[in-house]
């Protein structure tokens, strides 16, 4: 802060991390964490929800890296999916630099925004380095694009996951 009184600064605060007043817009990633169990039926529910994304399967769930990180296609995303999907929840998380936002979905809604340290912290070791950046999508095992399933084939292997989770639990 200015001691001179003449600078024409009054009023103005400057923050201590002037990262932020640089920083790109644009997340660097963007993925949405669910506790579906694989990849190919979340690559599926993506498809049909018109989602484009790399999922990758965790021990935790599968994971669906977004394409497109840009303005409001992650909420859209993550409204998207969990409209479709409905009674399975999700973390969106967006990282930029090394800051990581992380916000609950259900059923189409945003809910709280979740402390990062509490959502890694039983998670996979791979899990962690693909949202904080040490390992790519690249780097990864079981890649399943969204694009790569037609419409009728989601839908038919959506319908067969719904079968068998009704099975299981009746």
């Amino acid at each position: 802060m200015s001691t001179h009184d003449d600078d024409g600064l009054d009023g103005v605060e400057i923050p201590d991390d002037l990262s932020s007043l640089t920083a790109s817009a644009v997340p660097d990633l963007v993925a949405l964490i669910t506790q579906i169990a694989g990849a190919e039926p979340l690559a599926a529910a993506c498809s049909l929800a018109q989602v484009e994304a790399d999922v990758v399967p965790t021990d935790v769930g599968a994971v669906a890296v977004l394409r497109d990180p840009a303005g409001d296609a992650p909420a859209h995303a993550a409204a998207a999916l969990t409209t479709l999907v409905k009674g399975v929840p999700l973390v969106l998380v967006e990282r930029s630099g090394e800051q990581l936002t992380m916000t609950r979905w259900a059923d189409g809604v945003q809910g709280d925004t979740l402390a990062p340290g509490l959502v890694l912290g039983g998670a996979p070791e791979s899990l962690e380095d693909l949202l904080t950046g040490t390992t790519t999508l690249a780097d990864q095992d079981g890649v399943v694009a969204s694009s790569s399933i037609s419409r009728w084939k989601a839908m038919r292997l959506l319908t067969s996951a719904a079968r068998r989770a009704r099975k299981d639990g009746a």
